[in-house]
């Protein structure tokens, strides 16, 4: 048996239901995380047990929490996913483990609480690929089939995964404080996020304004990180914010392959509202919603709360843009850029979405230089800007750490949509070799082999504008 810990169950009680999860027809262990299991410093005689000894949980429980969901307001909370417990790591860090995909709750809404095997091992494959490619995400540490039939379009293989996170509190979640509890639920709730999680700024003078500020922190540096390698999450719903600055709920969520900021992959994001080139702005959205939820323990005058929310949102744009554009210069070697740097990218951008260049692909051939012929870069329109570029290397020995740095900073391996889909078939019809092949190749993102260039091939144009992603994790 697990050792667990509850200190959620520490909240006043509306923010959370006990529940156990619905037990197993007849559970069938799909895939385990060994390397995650290993980290974690949980040893098994027989890997099969894992998800009965999760099941052995005393006081599981699925949390409370609202959202804007397309910009609309609702109530909501954990309607297929229930917390088993809190694990503490060898490290002493807390993170909660959680089943998806186990059953109904009271948040459930008319749902039937389950999951389907292949949006279980989407989760479990999109969630490794983010956290290897050094990007903050929940982490998938094993699949099982629940032995059930689930009706979506059609039946489907049920199953669960059991999903890991520093915490799965969410902007949501104060704003089911702020709209349906009191001002004494909202403080609990500010008060126990800045202590499991931010209590390095347990000191400062304004406590909430301080964790407003860091909140918004670590949105910045996760969304630009996204932006870094192509990624598209696709359903950026205020529920679906961590206050931990994790990546999580992998549902209808893509990389992008040829560049344009107004990819869109999912199919109910209709109106474009979560496309690529969005996600700044509706970072800075969330953010706000945050913000209006956390004004009543911000400062005691509501006017003077008002006052320091909007000042801290107002700062976003310029972090932003430092922020931003530190990334993409990085990803062109260019360690200490100045804002007099910042139009290369801009001018690199517009190329490529004239050209209808792939995102990573294009970004590689600046990493390697691997001499081939059909080199986007070798074409005259690019002449120009790479005379801009080169001058900011200052010899040749600035070139070579300049593919150092861009090495580190540009994938090459990414979860292509048509790979994926490819391997998440096989693996639904009993053949789990692409799976775990291409499960290998993004544990290694960064190491870049010739002999490997399948994985780096954009899908036919055909596929690309008929691709549409579901929300079924």
């Amino acid at each position: 048996m697990l050792k667990l810990e509850y200190s959620y169950l520490s909240l006043p009680d509306k923010f959370y239901q006990l529940v156990k999860p619905t037990p197993f027809i007849k559970p069938e262990l799909v895939l385990i995380n060994n390397e995650l299991l290993e980290q974690l410093n949980i040893s098994l005689k027989k890997p099969e047990d894992m998800p009965s000894l999760l099941l052995d949980s005393q006081s599981s429980f699925a949390q409370a929490y609202a959202g804007h969901q397309f910009g609309g307001f609702t109530k909501l909370g954990d309607g297929r996913a229930i917390v088993m417990g809190e694990y503490i790591t060898p490290e002493n860090e807390r993170i909660d483990i959680q089943l998806k995909g186990s059953g109904r709750t009271l948040y459930s809404r008319g749902g039937d609480g389950k999951a389907t095997l292949k949006a279980m091992l989407r989760e479990y494959l999109m969630s490794e690929a983010i956290h290897h490619l050094k990007i903050p995400s929940s982490r998938s540490l094993f699949v099982a089939k629940t032995g059930e039939a689930v009706k979506r379009e059609r039946e489907n293989d049920g199953a669960v995964v059991a999903r890991l996170m520093k915490s799965h509190i969410r902007i949501g979640t104060f704003e089911y404080a702020r709209h349906f509890g009191s001002t004494e639920d909202l403080q609990s709730l500010t008060n126990y996020t800045i202590n499991r999680l931010y209590s390095e700024i347990s000191q400062a003078e304004n406590l909430v304004l301080a964790f407003l500020q860091k909140v918004m922190s670590v949105q910045i540096e996760l969304v630009v990180n996204w932006m870094r390698v192509g990624f598209i999450h696709g359903v950026m719903n205020t529920d679906n914010v961590s206050i931990s600055g994790e990546t999580f709920d992998y549902g209808p969520c893509a990389f992008m392959n040829t560049y344009h900021p107004d990819t869109v992959y999912s199919s109910i994001d209709t109106n474009g509202r979560y496309a690529f080139g969005n996600q700044t702005k509706i970072t800075k959205w969330n953010i706000a919603r945050f913000a209006e939820a956390l004004l009543p323990v911000l400062h005691p005058d509501s006017d003077t709360a008002l006052q320091l929310a909007q000042a801290c949102i107002d700062s976003f744009d310029s972090i932003w843009n430092e922020k931003y554009y530190q990334m993409m210069l990085l990803k062109l070697g260019i360690e200490n850029p100045t804002p007099e740097q910042y139009p290369l990218v801009d001018e690199l951008l517009k190329l490529m979405q004239t050209l209808r260049l792939d995102y990573t692909n294009t970004f590689l051939a600046f990493s390697y230089d691997t001499g081939n012929g059909d080199n986007p870069l070798n074409g005259p329109e690019f002449k120009p800007w790479l005379v801009k570029w080169k001058n900011t290397f200052d010899s040749s020995n600035g070139v070579v750490q300049a593919r150092k740095i861009m090495i580190a900073n540009n994938p090459a391996f990414i979860p292509r949509n048509h790979l994926v889909e490819e391997a998440l078939d096989a693996a639904v019809d009993g053949d789990t070799s692409l799976f775990e092949k291409l499960l290998l190749v993004l544990r290694k993102p960064y190491h870049y082999q010739e002999n490997m260039g399948y994985y780096t091939i954009p899908p036919n144009q055909n596929f690309e504008h008929r691709y549409a992603t579901y929300c079924g994790t």
